[in-house]
């Protein structure tokens, strides 16, 4: 019995860093590839989250916002260096990704702000976000919260 708990246990362990290492969403032409979330000290009002979104499809898509039970806001963000200030503005106008083509959020780029956190993200945690899309279609995601550190390429 005890061989078995192992066991059990060993496939569960598994099944969770497979989870961590490569997870997707599909909805129509929307792929969704690795959504994930960096760590928040306790406090912080604010966290980033990132992933890759394609278009398989063959007219362009639109990102206009998202939403989550996490924080009271998601705002889409764009950072970039300017005379070797780094600066930040809002894409009010979502992002489009054209047909065959993918968009990436990442550290030190484009990201999507969670604003007014309710609680601090925390390692190896899933967080729900609804993507939402021009004309109404949404696409459901779990965020998982990891080091930024693992994404270094």
């Amino acid at each position: 019995m005890r061989f078995l708990t192992l066991a059990f246990g060993f496939v569960l362990l598994l099944a969770g860093a497979s989870a961590t290492f490569a997870h997707g969403y599909q909805s129509g032409a929307v792929r969704v590839e690795h959504p994930w979330a960096a760590p928040t000290p306790p406090g912080a009002s604010v966290g980033a989250a990132y992933m890759t979104i394609r278009n398989t499809g063959d007219v362009p898509i639109r990102l206009t916002g998202a939403i989550t039970p996490a924080a009271e806001r998601v705002e889409l963000h764009e950072m970039t260096m300017d005379g070797g200030i780094m600066r930040m503005r809002p894409l009010t106008q979502g992002i489009v990704v054209p047909p065959g083509g993918a968009f990436r959020f990442a550290p030190g780029g484009a990201h999507l702000m969670l604003i007014g956190l309710r609680k601090a993200l925390a390692l190896e945690e899933f967080i729900d976000l609804r993507l939402v899309f021009e004309g109404g279609h949404t696409v459901d995601v779990e965020l998982y919260v990891e080091a930024a550190a693992s994404h270094a390429h």
